[in-house]
């Protein structure tokens, strides 16, 4: 096909990127500093055919523009970009290659694996070679859309930190096989509205629901071959359009996306994306070329200077972006943008977040992308949650993001799980983990909230599968075993995976309540695995990356132990609700009240006595009590119901252990409010000061003080 420049064809202006419709045509921008030419490519509305190339005809700070006055929304297109073909010297332009716009707001077609795909010849196996194979049949499109949408009164949540409690979950896996939600819609941004799911979330006082990656990705070749397929999403294709395979309606996943976060902030919940900013689907030199590969390579990826045909793999997965790169860094803040201002998400979880802040002389808190986000008026009022590690250089940051980023803890992760296997020594990191961490994240104003609290996530075990099994079982991802963690630190209570011993799954059921218990009643800010909350498995699979199957699809279907997790866990969550001294923004640092005679945390021994160096010291020691009490704050910095005082003992010996119930200035008698041993008592039980409380061998009591009246004057 012959490239024309013709006279409809406009200047068109440099900025902003992408396609834009302003009502009476659309502008085409798309930057390449390396690009000797760029033509735009326009297809008929079946996707298949490519009926026109138009040359972009200006070029302006490195940005090739036109503006075509007869486009309008609907319009499919891609690019064709020229250049030299040297991966020596980093460049691999090749405008046989059809290449995705990097700004899409809608993506159109499924990606069809080819060797045409491929910049190289793939059967060679030499990836400085040049392939001459059109890939347009094969890649998928970008669609130009008209952003209008009726939001109505809709408005960001701004949930306050202190008061959130966020649920991770996926799109499709969460009501694939709910029974509600009907087969049209499961698996779907509108299955996640349907009125009994989203009953069921705020149930449990869910403030945020975390989405697992919704920008568009790409299945793996690798994958589809043996029939798995990329399920979790961690394999960008487009930063700013939705995928797909999320809506009823395909061509309109933009706008059922838009409805989706509009029913849920309708319903006081915040929605939150897992965004994947630190790779893309190009993968390495032996990766196909589907946008950046073929539109900038030199400037999209981060290269080895002593060889630029390879490529710096700080993620694992082949690339890294390089956003040391000022259009990269502006590419990813302007996706970001994108997403709170067009699509009204309330915050991001980065993926691999280490990876952002790593100039070329290592992680940087001062670096572009940090700073960037701490002085941008939209993303600094956003929630930033960042996954604190990665596999390059210097690549484990947990605790020095900088204020107003909020941190995945992967130590209260290890620590939690090691304390209720019963391991020897772990009382002292058990206080840390309670108190959110001071020591990695009480610093520069930061609060308590910076730690990001989780015994599980989407990767590793679910609770179940946590206390049911000691080994992992990925038998499924066809990789022997190789993939996954070995080092769960979990404990199968005595027999290997499904069991009818009752004794076994009675214990089991008391350590889920355990767990979910001590996440509640942390300090920070607790994240919950979708489906824990009433014990979903993965069989034993602690990395379901690739089943679209049952084994990641949430099970409705519970039995009677589900529903009464399930009550349990709602339970847990008005408890934290209703004492906001369980989810302090301040560190709890000892501060004493002389006036009062209290202190805002207490750790105590079970006979009563607080911890000493020797208590501390003591590795046989799997039992402890907690005395938090909110007087002991300054009374102008209260928040209101945060003067409670509140006991807790936390025992992960086998055997029931006494523990004294201490005498409090100004109490009068304690109430239970909650037993993991008895997790169906409603009564609320009271004790006298100073009582011995038989605490089960693996058990969490959770005890509120009753103030004596005050004294007539």
């Amino acid at each position: 096909m012959t490239s024309v420049l013709r006279s409809r064809v406009l200047e068109g202006r440099p900025f902003p990127l992408g396609a834009t419709w302003d009502g009476r045509g659309v502008n085409f921008a798309l930057f390449s500093a390396n690009a000797t030419k760029v033509e735009l490519c326009l297809f008929d509305h079946f996707r298949e055919k490519e009926v026109e190339r138009i040359e972009l005809p200006e070029f302006t700070d490195e940005v090739w523009h036109g503006y075509l006055p007869d486009a309008r929304p609907g319009t499919i297109y891609s690019y064709r970009v020229h250049g030299p073909y040297e991966p020596e010297n980093g460049h691999r332009f090749n405008p046989n290659k059809l290449v995705l716009d990097p700004y899409a707001k809608a993506i159109e077609g499924r990606l069809k694996w080819n060797p045409a795909v491929f910049g190289y010849k793939m059967e060679s196996g030499d990836a400085t070679t040049y392939d001459e194979r059109d890939s347009a049949p094969f890649v998928p499109r970008a669609r130009v859309i008209d952003p209008a949408f009726t939001w109505g009164e809709d408005r960001h949540q701004r949930q306050p930190f202190d008061q959130a409690l966020i649920y991770e979950t996926h799109v499709r896996g969460f009501t694939k096989r709910h029974p509600a939600v009907s087969e049209r819609l499961q698996g779907t941004f509108r299955g996640l509205i349907q009125p009994e799911v989203i009953k069921h979330i705020k149930s449990l006082g869910v403030t945020a629901i975390e989405l697992m990656p919704v920008h568009s990705f790409v299945n793996d070749d690798h994958l589809l071959n043996k029939g798995l397929t990329n399920f979790w999403g961690y394999n960008t294709l487009g930063f700013f359009a939705p995928d797909r395979r999320y809506a009823s309606e395909p061509d309109f996943a933009f706008s059922e996306f838009k409805e989706m976060v509009s029913h849920l902030h309708a319903n006081g919940l915040e929605v939150i994306l897992d965004v994947v900013y630190n790779h893309t689907a190009e993968g390495n030199e032996f990766g196909p070329t589907f946008s950046f590969k073929g539109i900038d390579n030199q400037s999209y990826y981060r290269l080895p200077k002593e060889n630029p045909a390879h490529y710096i793999n700080d993620t694992g997965t082949g690339n890294t972006l390089n956003l040391s790169h000022p259009r990269v860094l502006q590419m990813v803040t302007d996706s970001l943008r994108y997403w709170v201002q067009d699509m009204h998400v309330d915050g991001f979880r980065f993926d691999l977040g280490t990876i952002l802040a790593r100039e070329d002389h290592g992680f940087d808190e001062g670096g572009g992308f940090l700073d960037s986000c701490r002085q941008d008026p939209i993303l600094s009022s956003v929630k930033l949650i960042a996954e604190p590690w990665d596999c390059g250089p210097g690549g484990y940051q947990v605790g020095r993001f900088p204020p107003g980023w909020a941190e995945w803890n992967d130590r209260y992760r290890d620590n939690i799980r090691s304390f209720w296997q019963g391991e020897k020594g772990t009382l002292p990191d058990l206080a840390k983990r309670l108190t959110a961490s001071a020591e990695s994240f009480n610093h520069r104003g930061r609060k308590a909230w910076a730690s990001v609290n989780f015994v599980t996530a989407h990767d590793g075990f679910t609770l179940n599968d946590l206390v049911s099994y000691n080994e992992k079982h990925n038998e499924a991802n066809g990789e022997d075993g190789r993939d996954g963690s070995s080092d769960n630190r979990s404990w199968n209570c005595g027999v290997e995976g499904p069991t009818d011993d009752p004794e076994i799954l009675e214990l089991r059921e008391r350590q889920k309540r355990n767990i979910l218990a001590t996440l509640f009643f942390s300090q920070g800010l607790p994240m919950l695995l979708a489906g824990d909350e009433f014990g979903r498995t993965q069989n034993g699979n602690n990395n379901a990356y690739c089943q679209d199957n049952d084994i990641s699809w949430v099970n409705w279907k519970l039995d009677e132990a589900g529903h009464a997790l399930y009550a349990f866990v709602q339970k847990l969550g008005k408890l934290r609700h209703n004492y906001p001294i369980l989810r302090r923004e301040r560190f709890l640092t000892g501060h004493y009240n002389e006036e009062l005679d209290v202190k805002d945390v207490t750790w105590l021994k079970p006979d009563g006595n607080e911890m000493d160096d020797g208590g501390w010291a003591d590795d046989n020691a799997l039992s402890m009590g907690v005395l938090l009490d909110g007087r002991a704050q300054p009374t102008g910095i209260r928040k209101r119901g945060s003067d409670s005082t509140l006991l807790m003992f936390f025992n992960a010996y086998h055997d029931v252990v006494q523990c004294k119930l201490v005498d409090v200035p100004g109490g009068k008698r304690w109430v239970r409010l909650l037993d993991t041993n008895q997790p169906e008592a409603d009564e609320l039980a009271e004790f006298e000061l100073n009582h011995t409380y038989d605490v089960t061998g693996r058990s969490v009591v959770l005890f509120k003080l009753q103030a004596s009246p005050p004294r007539k004057p």
